[in-house]
């Protein structure tokens, strides 16, 4: 990679040491011009009429997301984030009363609330796997269950939001498949900063965001559904574009994954996250895993070599987000002071991890992403309260 150059297109780069790419990464300018410039188109001719002339762009943005994670084409919706595709894909499957939910302790709220919700409305059982000695999911834990049997779902992230690691995705779809049971993963924090194909992973079912590590615009995502299980999962809703109205009386849902999608959308984002896509797999994901990965990997060893400051990060295999604490000063505030001092990093809260006993109250979150330097992490350590 030519750092220079991805700098030089990302002008956020001039303005901050951004480490909060978990959160927002810095979009490129690829992707600034794209969603500007059909937001001026639009507001030269019209939104419809833009959509119309931009045809070409938004069919792009299906073929470059099947091809970031080995998809076709047709297996793919887009959203407008990764939580609601996550729900059109969870709310769709037809559960009974008695069937087993099985997730992860490094869940995320987002997730674990609609699990509850189902859990009183339907009375299905939601049961969390426990974690093998690296504080992963445990795959001899998860086997034990499965083969318990009455499992309809197993529901995990690909990478938690705090501590550091990357789950074991592609085993937990090789025994979701051994055992019958639909696999949903949420790639929400994997997608843009780890290399992903949906065979390999094994997967019935996958969600993201573009504004995180893809570095697509805010208000986009999508999400993956495989084409044999497409016509036996109902979105919990429907409108014009999803489905056909047939009859006064009748209706047909669409054949391909675009039954998850709503007619209107953003349309600029939704051809900025293709740009965003395209940029991804122009530079490679095994280049921009080994780029992450590496600088994360340098910033846990400096923070682990620093008296006073603990690094939290768990996982046989670790992510580009790096958490941690430091003695004597509250993370939310010290959040705050860094981005005073023009260092972007986030926070964590024991709130969104309640399934997690091991998820303290509250940890500084520095993720990087492959436009990040080694100066800036050094930036970063040099403005903590050592």
């Amino acid at each position: 990679m030519d750092i220079d150059e991805l700098r030089e297109q990302t002008p956020g780069c001039a303005r901050v040491t951004h480490l909060n790419n978990a959160g927002a990464a810095l979009p490129p300018r690829q992707v600034i011009d794209a969603v500007s410039g059909h937001l001026r188109l639009e507001a030269e001719i019209g939104g419809y009429e833009a959509a119309d002339r931009a045809a070409p762009e938004l069919e792009r943005f299906y073929d470059a997301v099947a091809a970031l994670i080995g998809a076709d084409r047709d297996e793919i919706a887009y959203v407008e984030n990764a939580t609601r595709a996550w729900d059109m894909a969870f709310y769709s499957i037809p559960f009974e009363p008695g069937d087993r939910i099985l997730t992860t302790t490094s869940e995320y709220a987002s997730n674990a609330i609609p699990y509850l919700q189902l859990a009183a409305r339907r009375g299905v059982r939601v049961e969390v796997v426990p974690d093998d000695a690296h504080g992963q999911i445990s795959l001899e834990a998860l086997e034990a269950e499965l083969a318990r049997g009455g499992v309809r779902l197993v529901s995990i992230n690909h990478v938690p939001t705090h501590n550091g690691l990357v789950n074991p995705a592609a085993e937990v779809g090789r025994l979701c498949r051994a055992a019958d049971a639909l696999f949903l993963l949420d790639a929400c924090q994997s997608a843009g900063q780890l290399r992903l194909d949906v065979a390999e992973l094994g997967c019935d079912m996958l969600s993201a965001t573009g504004r995180k590590f893809l570095r697509g615009p805010r208000g986009t995502g999508f999400l993956y559904v495989r084409r044999s299980l497409l016509r036996t999962l109902e979105p919990p809703f429907l409108d014009l574009h999803s489905a056909k109205w047939t009859a006064p009386d009748t209706y047909e849902i669409r054949g391909d994954a675009r039954r998850f999608e709503t007619w209107e959308r953003y349309v600029a984002g939704q051809i900025g996250l293709g740009v965003a896509a395209e940029l991804a797999l122009d530079l490679g994901l095994d280049a921009i895993e080994r780029r992450v990965t590496g600088l994360a990997a340098r910033l846990r060893e400096e923070l682990a070599a620093r008296p006073g400051i603990k690094v939290l990060d768990r996982g046989e295999r670790r992510s580009g987000i790096v958490t941690f604490l430091v003695d004597g000063h509250d993370s939310p505030e010290l959040k705050l002071a860094l981005r005073e001092r023009g260092v972007n990093v986030s926070s964590t809260h024991v709130d969104d991890q309640r399934f997690d006993p091991a998820a303290t109250r509250s940890a500084v979150r520095a993720s990087v992403h492959y436009y990040n330097t080694e100066e800036e992490m050094e930036r970063l350590l040099a403005a903590l309260p050592l």
